[in-house]
């Protein structure tokens, strides 16, 4: 059984209908929308409803695998607890429904209907893979560079602040540009917009820490996977995302964010990490080698 879950807060279904129904038509069996939200839960849910109604009338595949009851969608409210700590919940839900595997999308994505089944089949033949991660593209089809080396201070910080034309070659070698992002690659820092998940590597390595409200949690997440499982991009596949990067326009996530990145620190260390030069200099000799 594959899962997966979407978590939200004050989004409408225009915010999540691409995501949502990427999902559906692919071999995804449930569903999880853990919604957060501060207001208009009860209309979100209504309008999810009513359009979950129509996709199934419309729609004779989605409708068969709804009636033979391989495929549910369930929304649940839930008190705001960041967004791991909402992936966690689904992803608990999931553990006591027997799922092989676990999806953490963001509501942001979309993708054709092969794209899950391709990474399964990987994830089938590849016993010590735990996590991955497909190519993500921007809607306009170009690259999002979203493998990345276990970051230093400098790194987070100069992203947050200074200009690129400053900081180019440092970041350039933090995102692995030098790889082609055109081959399967050994990554301990993958994006979090769209978490393909071993269910037993989840029970070896633990979910989302929730002490991270949001943003640095999947920098956490995959570190600890990749010190047991391989956390592979996966560029066989393609995905496509927003990315909004909404703490470049909000005072409040932007004080998150830099809130969570000390987080981060604090918990493995700021100039003294000698998992992180170890872990960033394998990435670095096998992505040089692949390139």
């Amino acid at each position: 059984m594959i899962t997966a879950s979407i978590v939200t807060y004050n989004h409408t279904l225009d915010d999540i209908e691409q995501a949502l129904m990427s999902l559906l038509q692919s071999d995804v069996s449930h569903i999880f929308i853990i919604d957060h939200s501060d207001k208009g839960s009860k209309e979100f849910e209504t309008e999810l409803t009513a359009f979950g109604k129509d996709i199934v009338s419309k729609n004779p595949e989605i409708s068969h695998k709804c009636r033979t009851g391989r495929l549910t969608v369930t929304f649940h409210k839930h008190e705001n607890i960041g967004y791991g700590g909402g992936h966690n919940v689904a992803i608990r839900m999931a553990a006591n429904a027997r799922s092989r595997y676990h999806i953490v999308v963001n509501p942001d994505v979309c993708f054709e209907k092969d794209v899950i089944s391709a990474m399964r089949d990987y994830m089938d033949s590849h016993e010590d893979v735990g996590q991955m991660m497909p190519k993500v593209l921007f809607p306009d089809g170009t690259i999002q560079r979203l493998c990345k080396l276990l970051p230093t201070p400098f790194d987070m910080i100069s992203r947050l602040c200074l200009p690129p034309f400053i900081n180019g070659r440092r970041n350039d070698r933090y995102e692995l540009r030098k790889s082609g992002y055109d081959r399967v690659m050994n990554v301990p820092y993958l994006s979090g917009c769209f978490m393909f998940f071993r269910m037993s590597a989840l029970e070896k390595v633990g979910l989302f820490d929730e002490n991270f409200f949001m943003y640095a949690e999947d920098i956490d997440m995959t570190r600890r996977m990749h010190r047991h499982y391989k956390t592979l991009f996966f560029p066989h596949v393609t995905i496509y995302h927003k990315f909004s990067r909404a703490s470049r326009h909000s005072i409040k996530l932007l004080y998150i964010h830099i809130k969570n990145i000390f987080m981060y620190f604090n918990k493995y260390g700021w100039l003294h990490d000698e998992e992180r030069t170890a872990v960033n200099k394998t990435t670095i000799e096998e992505c040089e080698y692949c390139s």
